[in-house]
């Protein structure tokens, strides 16, 4: 049976990796007129489906929607994108550690310690 914080782990590795895909498609497109950038949250529905157990976090989609349209400029920020790709990326390792951590000590646990 799957742990709670091992389905946690692994729906926000899949919530990552959408945010990710879309940070990457708005910096492909950040030179193109009239492109409205996309965001991925998920963190709220995950919080919330925490508390309910292992099958309302199995439900939790990412929800992919477009950025409010910019009042001054019309361009994309570029820089911001590059940051939210480099802090998706940090967080996507981290989970992966603790994931790692947790495989590491199941198969401790499945040895008998040895």
């Amino acid at each position: 049976m799957e742990s709670i914080s091992t389905a946690l782990i692994a729906k926000a590795l899949d919530g990552l990796t959408a945010r990710y895909q879309a940070t990457a498609q708005n910096i492909a497109n950040a030179n193109s007129p009239n492109y409205r950038p996309i965001r991925v949250t998920f963190e709220d529905s995950l919080r919330s489906a925490a508390t309910q157990g292992g099958g309302a976090i199995a439900g939790v989609e990412p929800k992919v929607e477009l950025v409010p349209a910019p009042r001054i400029a019309s361009e994309m920020r570029l820089d911001l994108e590059i940051a939210n790709a480099s802090q998706t990326a940090m967080r996507y390792g981290a989970l992966l550690s603790i994931l790692g951590r947790q495989m590491e000590l199941a198969r401790t646990i499945v040895s008998g310690g040895r």
